[in-house]
């Protein structure tokens, strides 16, 4: 058996904005499943789905890609404390959102943020991302 390499989250999305074709933007998201891109892509795209933390970005110390204690893979669960219909208020949860940012690789940092803002993907559209998961999508 071969030991696959995990990508980091913006990894996957970079490469499935930059594949010229559908079916190869399909291909990378597939192969590259997991419960964090399920998560962000999710959190982008589905309208139901609403943050409740400010727009923009909080003031956070960026990661040295180097050094980053953690990654998007083992921070996804988290992601549902930051909804605003989670019971956790204000200062509490920011602050933990703030620590999340943190933690990750900066361009996951960055794609975390692009997803809390509902700010789509450059070459992955809502339409796309339904087709390659369609439970992650209110039906129309």
């Amino acid at each position: 058996m071969v030991n696959k390499i995990t990508l980091n989250i913006f990894e996957v999305i970079q490469k499935a904005s930059k594949a010229t074709k559908k079916a190869d933007k399909i291909k990378v998201l597939k192969e590259n499943d997991s419960f964090a891109l399920r998560t962000i892509l999710q959190g982008t795209y589905n309208k139901n789905i609403i943050f409740g933390l400010p727009e923009g970005a909080p003031p956070y110390t960026e990661n040295q890609i180097h050094n980053a204690p953690s990654n998007l893979h083992k921070q996804a669960r988290k992601m549902g404390y930051f909804l605003k219909s989670h019971e956790m208020k204000g200062f509490k949860k920011e602050r933990m959102f703030v620590e999340l940012l943190e933690a990750v690789h900066p361009e996951d940092a960055k794609i975390v943020l692009q997803m809390k803002d509902k700010k789509p993907f450059k070459g992955i559209s809502s339409a796309l991302v339904k087709e390659v998961y369609p439970n992650l999508m209110p039906p129309d």
